[in-house]
């Protein structure tokens, strides 16, 4: 399901002011960020992830490979970080990124 230019658009607008909640660091994709991601996914929908790695290459094999593992779809990457959606499976209103107000 890719996402089209519209809705890539609003969903930067919302991540504009959003703070990384996972980092991907020096170890790669092990299971527990995997797992994090997955449930940072499912509560909040839309997530910036830091890959606090060096070399570019390897940086976007990550990103790749995270959305491949997570089955979500990158929206965009800004430095070494990158913005990341996903549809809940049961979307809850007071957590969705894309449903409670901003602050």
């Amino acid at each position: 399901m890719p996402l089209n230019a519209a809705k890539k658009k609003a969903f930067r607008t919302i991540g504009h002011g959003l703070k990384p909640v996972v980092t991907v660091a020096d170890k790669g994709l092990t299971e527990g960020v995997v797992k994090e991601a997955l449930r940072a996914l499912n509560d909040h929908e839309l997530i910036k992830v830091k890959f606090a790695v060096g070399d570019r290459e390897v940086k976007r094999q990550l990103i790749v490979s995270f959305c491949e593992q997570t089955e979500a779809e990158l929206v965009q990457t800004i430095g070494h970080v990158a913005l990341i959606y996903k549809p809940a499976r049961e979307r809850n209103e007071l957590l969705s990124n894309l449903t409670r107000p901003s602050s």
